[in-house]
Formats: C-alpha cells, structure tokens, sequence
C-alpha cells in the first residue's frame, strides 16, 4: 500500500517567496469560504504535481489545517483523484458505502469524513486540483444545485489561481504585484457574495 508523502517542504527548504505567500492567501480563503457555504467540517484544496503524479494539500480550512499543507498522495488515489483524473464534481453522502473512497488514506489525515463533495479546478480545459468539501451539512448537499455551486466555485477558484499566474506546484511562478493579487482576491469576494446570495 502506498503511504502519503510529507516531505514537500523538507526543513531545509527555502522560505516561499512572495507568489508563493499570494498563491496560498488566495487558497486559504478559497477554502475557507467554501467551508463557510456549505457549512463544512473542513475544506481542502490540493493542487496537481503532474511531474510527481501527486496531488498536493494546499490549503486546508478546519480538521487538519495546522498539519495537512504540503502533505501528498498519488493523484490516483480516493475521491480526490477520481476527480483530478474524471474531471468531474462528485458528491458522496455515506462514504462507508462509496467504492471510490479511500478511508487508509483518510485515517492518514486524522479525519475521516462521513460524507463529501468534489469539485476539479479547471483552467484553459487543463485540471490544477482539485476543491474538497468534508461533511458539508445535508442541507448543502442535497442536490444537483448545491453540486453545481461547488463547481462554479472551483472554476472561479481556477481563474482566481490563473490571475495569479500560480496554479501549479514547483512551476516557478513569478510574484504577484499589488494589482493582480487584488483582481484575484476581488473575484473570490464577488464569489463568495454570489455565492451566499444564492444558498
């Protein structure tokens, strides 16, 4: 059985640089917004390591955020990678009973979540990540509106990381200047606005 990776900033690792603070601000609020919507446990966002073929945490919001960012896993693996490799949202309401779900893997994080809902970063017809919502409340996920929303979310969440010319893990990205960080961080408010008009 393959074992999680920890090892994506060993402690001898550079401090990130200024795009890499942008990138995870932008990621931080995705998460925690997404978390807030759907009145979730935790929210995550993992990224695309296509050299490594992994999927990296990125920004986690509740269960696991003080120890899950950086963490990897192959990008095959679990719900998560179903939608990385699909590029489709999913929405598993008893995950004791989904054939997909990887519970090693999740007892590998210290939460393992009744229920969730998935959705892929996608950009320029090209997967980033991918948008996790750990046990959202029934009432969030109760149907194909509540699925669409989350997509919705993810497309602007892949935008948003686009604007940051960031989207990749290890792809060198430059800094974000004042201008760009804030047309990225504008877009994720005038989501979250739409977003909690409509729930």
């Amino acid at each position: 059985m393959t074992t999680p990776r920890t090892d994506a900033m060993p402690p001898s690792a550079p401090c990130p640089g200024p795009g890499d603070a942008a990138r995870h601000e932008l990621l931080q609020s995705v998460v925690d917004v997404a978390r807030a919507i759907f009145g979730a446990a935790a929210s995550s966002v993992f990224l695309l390591d296509e050299e490594a073929d992994e999927l990296v945490f990125q920004a986690v919001s509740g269960e696991g955020e003080e120890f899950l960012v950086g963490r990897r896993f192959p990008a095959g693996r679990g719900i998560a990678g179903w939608v990385a490799t699909s590029g489709e949202p999913m929405v598993v309401d008893d995950l004791s009973r989904d054939s997909s779900f990887d519970r090693s893997l999740a007892e590998s994080t210290e939460y393992v979540p009744d229920a969730l809902m998935a959705a892929p970063l996608i950009s320029d017809a090209r997967i980033l990540g991918v948008l996790e919502v750990l046990d959202p409340s029934p009432q969030a996920r109760s149907g194909i509106r509540e699925l669409d929303l989350l997509a919705m979310f993810a497309r602007q969440a892949a935008a948003a990381l686009r604007v940051v010319g960031a989207y990749a893990p290890g792809t060198g990205a430059r800094a974000l200047d004042g201008e760009r960080r804030e047309d990225a961080l504008q877009l994720l408010g005038s989501l979250e606005r739409l977003l909690r008009g409509a729930g």
